[in-house]
Formats: structure tokens, C-alpha cells, sequence
């Protein structure tokens, strides 16, 4: 059922008649992809090149450097000697982004879950116009991580897991189809390839589907409510694990974008967020969080 709705929700997308999208005053908007003098496109699909942890269609203007902060702290559940989360277990990425040409975006990220360092490529192949054609953005991603950290069980199992480099590698790869609908509404999905080169498991797959959904409603000029889901399409693991999803708000203030919001996510990276949630919404095992960025035009 959960197959056949996304898939619905991806041909409705790509069939539904465009809605002109308006253009916006000069302001943070105008960075987030620039629009060229010979043709007329939907700006500010979505607020930045994040939503809450999913990569957006966007991609930074010309020539316009990007610094990124993300920030989740520990979840609900653990009460009130931990004031709910705010004492500790909580998880930063601290993350540069570089465009040249408006279309190719570098990224460089350092997480301190699984002490990882995470670098990535995104492409604005297609871009959707303020008439009918094109219909839809289209943007491309690959992303790899390494992680850092030390095996805990080294001593104790008599070998280090991560003996061989390689092990420390994790790649994502993914295909972000997304569209403004009118002034106030936008839509993407995106189908997701995850591939770990370690497999915790003797019995796990190294390779993981997922197919994520995101989508964003603004309220006011500079206020906008988000929410992103990530279903697992593969079984990959016998480990528990769940589907990440968060809601949110997004804020222009001044220079930067500032994003609120709950998930039930820790991880800051793909090969963490998308197949590594181990909290669930049921039990309060959702933790708030907070994005911040600053753009630089050089």
C-alpha cells in the first residue's frame, strides 16, 4: 500500500498541469538558485538545501558558499532527570557548501554520531519552469561517509572491525524529483540507495532501498511548516530499526535560515538517518532539533 501511494504521489507530480509560480522580492531566496535572463523559472521550491534532514531539490546560487549547522538533541523518552533530552545524547554536524555555476553543489560535512566525516556531489539537472515545461526540478546526489570512531568490542572479541579501511565507507546515491505547486505548496520524492560496505550482521545485505517523501507549506513570507518521511522498502537487517519522519518550521531571519523541528532521527547523514533509526514516534523516542545556515556570495 505504502509502494503504490508514493508511486501515485510521483506520477502526480509529474502529470499535474503547472501553477506560474511568482517570482520573489531580492532577498535569501535569491541565492538559492538564480534565474537566468533567457528563461523564466519557479524559484524557492523549498526554503534551503535541507528540509529537516533530506536533501531538497535546491542547490546554492552562483558562485555562493553555504555554512551549515545541525543540531539534534537526545529524545523525549529519557525523562526528566535528563530534562527530556536537553542534558545530553545529543548528536552536530557542522557542514560547508560551494557552488560555482548554480547547477553543480560540493558538499563537506563532520558529524560527531559515529564520529563521521561526509563529503558530497548534487547536480540541478532539470529545473522546473513557471509555465508548463519542465514540470518538474531535478536534481542528482551521491554522498560517502567515513566514520572515525574505534571499534568498542575490539578488545573484548579479539579483532577490530575496522581492520580494513574500507569498512569505514558508506555511500547514499539518490534521484530527488520535486515540484512548487502555487506559491505556498511544494512536493518531492526521491528513491534512495544506501550501501554500507560493513554489514553489522552475518545475515545483513549491504544494500538498502529507501523511498522518501517531503513536502512543505508556507504560512507566512517568512515562515513555512515541513515535514519529511523515509520508508524502508528493503529488509537489509533483522536489527530493529524504524522509518525516519520528522515536521518542522522554517524561518527566514535576516541572513540565514533557521529550521525547528521534532524526528525521531539522531543521525545527520544518510547512511544514518534513513537506515539506522532506532527511536520510534509510538514510545516518545523523538528528539527536537534545530538547522541553521548562513549564506556568503564570493
Amino acid at each position: 500500500m505504502k509502494i503504490k501511494f508514493l508511486f501515485l504521489l510521483f506520477a502526480a507530480l509529474v502529470a499535474m498541469p503547472s501553477l506560474k509560480a511568482q517570482k520573489d522580492s531580492i532577498d535569501l531566496l535569491s541565492l538559492i538558485g538564480e534565474p537566468e535572463a533567457a528563461h523564466s523559472y519557479a524559484t524557492a521550491t523549498f526554503k534551503g538545501t535541507r528540509l529537516i534532514n533530506f536533501h531538497t531539490v535546491e542547490v546554492p546560487g552562483k558562485r555562493t558558499l553555504e555554512f551549515r549547522i545541525a543540531h539534534r538533541f537526545g529524545s523525549f523518552n529519557s525523562g526528566w532527570y535528563d530534562f527530556y533530552g536537553l542534558d545530553g545524547g545529543a548528536s552536530i554536524r557542522l557542514g560547508l557548501e560551494y557552488s560555482y555555476d548554480g547547477r553543480l553543489n560540493v558538499g563537506l560535512g563532520r558529524t560527531s554520531t559515529e564520529k563521521t566525516f561526509d563529503g558530497f556531489l548534487k547536480y540541478r539537472l532539470v529545473r522546473q519552469g513557471d509555465k508548463s515545461s519542465p514540470p518538474v526540478s531535478v536534481t542528482l546526489f551521491s554522498g560517502v561517509y567515513y566514520t572515525n570512531m574505534k571499534d568498542p568490542n575490539a578488545q573484548a572479541n579479539g579483532f577490530d572491525k575496522y581492520e580494513n579501511l574500507t569498512s569505514r565507507f558508506s555511500f547514499a546515491h539518490q534521484i530527488i524529483v520535486g515540484r512548487k505547486f502555487n506559491e505556498r505548496f511544494s512536493l518531492q520524492v526521491a528513491p534512495v540507495l544506501v550501501h554500507v560496505n560493513l554489514a553489522e550482521e552475518l545475515a545483513d545485505k549491504n544494500d538498502a532501498l529507501v523511498l522518501t517523501a517531503a513536502t512543505r507549506y508556507k504560512i507566512t513570507k517568512h515562515m513555512a511548516i515541513t515535514a519529511e518521511y523515509g520508508w524502508r522498502a528493503t529488509g537489509y537487517t533483522s536489527t530493529k530499526y524504524y522509518d525516519s519522519f520528522g515536521i518542522g518550521v522554517d524561518l527566514e531571519t535576516g541572513g540565514h535560515v533557521f529550521q525547528m523541528h521534532v524526528t525521531n532521527s539522531l543521525g545527520l547523514t544518510e547512511n544514518q538517518f534513513l537506515i539506522h533509526t532506532s527511536s520510534k514516534w509510538g514510545n516518545a523516542g523523538i528528539r527536537l532539533g534545530f538547522n541553521i545556515s548562513r549564506v556568503f556570495t564570493i
